[in-house]
């Protein structure tokens, strides 16, 4: 495992959610900066997604990584509260994941990394991924709202007038970015010309 006192760690997770381009954009934009060490978990569905919706195998993501761990390995380093990860992304976040970090049901090292989070008092970002939502949805993501995640569905702004679907990822990526305190130019900013 790579690792580095004066580099920034975000854990980078993906579930069977639609929407793994977005995780593919993510870490291609965080692999560029040199202060920032990446460690990614893939769920078995977000595997089975990655290839249906991008057509790449899985190790295309690992490559885009620092490190990468299995979702059922409880002895990876971010699963435990004493290594000290900067943050964590669930990008994009099923519904049945927000229902497992809502109620503290760490079947998985997606859940468990994100339950490390709360504990730890950790920014956790959610790039929920479900239309229309139902109220046990907005219940959990709320419950995880009062507690500090960011709750962020990849909603596009057309202020910017986007031209291409790539143009709407970017802009999405860019305000997650944004979120995880990392600089970036993918966004045209408000009032910006």
């Amino acid at each position: 495992m790579e690792n580095s006192n004066n580099r920034k760690e975000i854990v980078v997770c993906i579930t069977g959610a639609s929407g793994a381009i977005y995780a593919k954009r993510l870490l291609e934009e965080l692999k560029k900066d040199d202060s920032i060490i990446t460690s990614l978990v893939v769920s078995k569905m977000g595997i089975s997604t990655i290839k249906y919706e991008l057509n790449i195998e899985i190790d295309e993501f690992y490559k885009l990584a620092d490190n990468y761990y299995l979702e059922d390995d409880f002895y990876a380093p971010i699963a435990s509260g004493s290594h000290k990860f900067d943050s964590a992304i669930v990008i994009p976040c099923s519904m049945k994941s927000v229902s497992a970090v809502a109620n503290g049901y760490a079947d998985n090292l997606i859940a468990r990394v994100c339950d490390v989070c709360l504990k730890e008092h950790r920014k956790l970002v959610l790039i929920t991924r479900e239309t229309p939502l139902n109220a046990i949805h907005l219940e959990n993501m709320t419950k995880l709202s009062k507690l500090g995640v960011i709750i962020m569905p990849p909603v596009p702004a057309f202020y910017s007038f986007p031209k291409t679907v790539d143009d709407i990822i970017n802009f999405t990526v860019g305000r997650i970015l944004d979120t995880l305190d990392v600089k970036n130019n993918l966004v045209k900013r408000w009032g910006d010309e």
